[in-house]
């Protein structure tokens, strides 16, 4: 299957993260669909893409934080490109510096927990299907490294959810072990940034994509963790055509929740 035949979709594609991941996997030739309940979001994503590619992307308004809406916005999605064969999740939110706990209302928690680990087990749940059985579709998860240590003080909830969405991610790798689709998750361990943001140590987002794009190419990989933990760990990807994980982490997930730059 050529990727003109594939079609992404992009789970927070309008985020920081996101964006790159979407123009790398258009200007690798996919075609990509991306939801938001931001309509304005969207505009400023098809501005971002290239010019050229921009007949490739297809843009739903939608909430895939509810059950009912995502299941509203997935028939939208059919109806409009037909079939799905890969997704890449990547929800999340920037830093969230609300304070330390004891100055917090329960009502910030179920925010942050709904954000990033509500929307994430939504969508799962929902669009799962649309590639489970058929071994040439993948699905990615990009999660970040803010649930197994804090960024700074006043960030602690941030960490908290992000821990959830870890901990969702070894649930399913270990729940649907011979699942035919390739499950994989690539986990950032430091900040991401757009280039005119970029700080040292940071990754920018267009390489990012780059790379997350060319793992969703070229398939060959599942049920494997991929710790990207600077900016070299990329372009082991891109130039060798592989993260190298640890032998003992079986799976592939991207988790870039709470790791891009404010």
């Amino acid at each position: 299957m050529s990727n003109a035949d594939r079609v992404v979709l992009a789970l927070g594609g309008a985020g920081t993260v996101g964006s790159g991941i979407v123009k790398a996997l258009l200007d690798k030739g996919f075609k990509v669909a991306v939801i938001s309940r931001d309509n304005s979001r969207l505009d400023k994503l098809r501005g971002f893409v290239s010019p050229s590619t921009r007949d490739n992307l297809t843009t739903l308004v939608g909430n895939v934080g509810s059950e009912e809406g995502a299941e509203v916005v997935k028939q939208a999605l059919l109806k409009s490109v037909g079939k799905v064969t890969d997704i890449v999740s990547s929800l999340g939110f920037s830093w969230w510096q609300g304070g330390p706990p004891h100055s917090q209302t329960l009502k910030e928690l179920h925010w942050v927990i709904e954000t990033l680990l509500f929307s994430t087990f939504v969508s799962w749940k929902v669009f799962f299907p649309l590639v489970r059985d058929d071994p040439n579709c993948t699905y990615t998860f990009i999660t970040g490294g803010a649930g197994e240590k804090l960024l700074m003080p006043g960030t602690g909830f941030l960490t908290v959810g992000a821990a959830s969405t870890l901990a969702f991610c070894q649930v399913l790798r270990e729940e649907y072990p011979e699942v035919p689709c390739k499950l994989n998750q690539v986990k950032i361990n430091t900040g991401v940034a757009p280039p005119e943001r970029v700080a040292p140590g940071y990754l920018n987002h267009l390489d990012l994509g780059e790379a997350v794009a060319t793992l969703v190419e070229r398939k060959n990989t599942t049920h494997t963790v991929f710790p990207v933990n600077c900016p070299a760990d990329l372009k082991t990807v891109i130039l060798e055509g592989a993260l190298h994980p640890p032998p003992s982490l079986p799976f592939i997930w991207v988790q870039l929740s709470g790791m891009a730059h404010p």
